[in-house]
């Protein structure tokens, strides 16, 4: 699924410019959980709903296959849009620094 990729794309751009090189090479298998899983990327139901839009169901689906696959079950409170939405920029996040990483490695 790639909903608001570009967006979340930016958000990691815009926050990997703000760290050194000294500091992303010491945290590199770290990454992930300090761009994604140390703050929320967005607050508040009313912003949340409206930032999954329509593919609120989609989005719903694609967390649920993806926690199954990864943990056996599912964990995220699909009541809340909070939830629906950062859980979904936590999983594309781990694709986009997974990206990121590769490419460190290649150059």
């Amino acid at each position: 699924m790639n909903y608001k990729r570009k967006e979340i794309q930016e958000y990691f751009n815009d926050w990997i410019k703000d760290q050194s090189e000294e500091w992303i090479n010491e945290n590199l298998e770290d990454l992930h959980h300090h761009a994604f899983n140390t703050d929320y990327y967005i607050i508040g139901s009313y912003k949340a709903t409206q930032w999954l839009g329509d593919q609120v169901f989609n989005i719903i689906d694609f967390i649920k296959e993806h926690e199954q696959s990864e943990y056996g079950e599912v964990f995220t409170d699909f009541s809340s849009p909070e939830a629906i939405v950062n859980m979904y920029v936590y999983i594309l996040g781990d694709e986009i620094v997974w990206d990121y990483t590769n490419q460190l490695e290649v150059a």
